[in-house]
């Protein structure tokens, strides 16, 4: 996983001694575009991230830099549509959620294909309240998992790692 920042300030893939990373690694029998998997995480309370007054969106290109762009919410549509483009298939893209009524969100990253797609939790991350050293990845698949079932979701594996 490469190095970066998200808007919201978390960061992906740099790792400090002790650090812990955690995401959910999703598979689908078909690909899934962001429309469709943001139209699925809505119905359960999701919805694109705006807590910082705008929607933020990663592309990454030809040269393998993941760059991070700002939209206003009511931009979404083109959004959506520029990380759906065809010439974007080959590329990883990723977009920040949030979920406003649990208070906390982080970056969905689509793998080139489509078919592959992680959860990453980076905003305000949910800790088990007996061990907050660790991430509560079973409230992040409890939230995550029922929407994507009727998307084809073929599995999935969760993972926090230490470092």
């Amino acid at each position: 996983m490469r190095s970066y920042v998200t808007p919201a300030g978390g960061s992906v893939g740099s790792r400090d001694a002790g650090s812990r990373d955690a995401d959910i690694d999703f598979t689908f029998t078909d690909p899934i575009t962001v429309r469709v998997a943001l139209d699925a995480l809505a119905r359960v309370g999701w919805s694109m991230d705006v807590s910082l007054g705008g929607l933020s969106y990663m592309i990454d290109d030809t040269d393998g830099m993941f760059e991070w762009y700002s939209g206003s919410p009511a931009d979404a549509g083109e959004v959506l549509a520029r990380l759906d483009a065809p010439g974007n298939l080959p590329y990883s893209v990723a977009v920040d959620v949030y979920h406003p009524e649990a208070g906390t969100g982080g970056m969905l990253l689509f793998m080139p294909g489509r078919t592959e797609v992680a959860f990453v939790p980076t905003i305000d991350r949910r800790r088990i309240p007996a061990a907050p050293e660790f991430t509560d990845l079973a409230w992040y698949l409890n939230a995550l998992v029922p929407a994507f079932v009727g998307t084809g979701l073929e599995g999935y594996e969760a993972k926090e790692i230490k470092y």
